[in-house]
C-alpha cells in the first residue's frame, strides 16, 4: 500500500508563487509516475502535470504550462509542483497522484493511489 500527504497550500494573491509537496510512502515511490489534478468547485477533477519515474519526462495541462513545474526527489520520496504566476482560475483542491506503468498520464483512472488534497485559492 502506498499513502500520499499534500501540503503547501494556501491562500495566496494573484501572479503570487505557491509550492505544492507530495510525500509518498513505499520503497516503489521511485517507480511510479506520479501526478498532479485539482478540482474546482462545479467542476470536474482535471490533470494538472505529471512526472515519470526517471525525472526525465514531464507533462502539462494547456492551462498551466510555462507558469508550473513538477519535479521528484525519489530520495526524499516527495514530489513537488511550484506554481507561478498564480491567477483565480487556479483556485481548487490539488490531489496528488501515483501509479506504476501508467500508459496515459491526463486521466484519473489511470492512478491507484490518492493524497487527500490540499486547497489552493487565488484572490483577485
Amino acid at each position: 500500500q502506498v499513502q500520499l500527504v499534500e501540503s503547501g497550500g494556501g491562500l495566496v494573491q494573484a501572479g503570487g508563487s505557491l509550492r505544492l509537496s507530495c510525500t509518498a510512502s513505499g520503497r516503489t515511490f521511485s517507480s511510479y509516475t506520479m501526478g498532479w489534478f485539482r478540482q474546482a468547485p462545479g467542476k470536474e477533477r482535471e490533470f494538472v502535470a505529471a512526472i515519470r519515474w526517471s525525472g526525465g519526462s514531464t507533462y502539462y495541462a494547456d492551462s498551466v504550462k510555462g507558469r508550473f513545474t513538477i519535479s521528484r526527489d525519489n530520495a526524499k520520496s516527495t514530489v513537488y509542483l511550484q506554481m507561478n504566476s498564480l491567477k483565480p482560475e487556479d483556485t481548487a483542491v490539488y490531489y496528488c497522484a501515483a501509479g506504476p506503468r501508467i500508459v496515459v498520464v491526463t486521466t484519473t483512472p489511470s492512478y491507484d493511489y490518492w493524497g487527500q488534497g490540499t486547497q489552493v485559492t487565488v484572490s483577485s
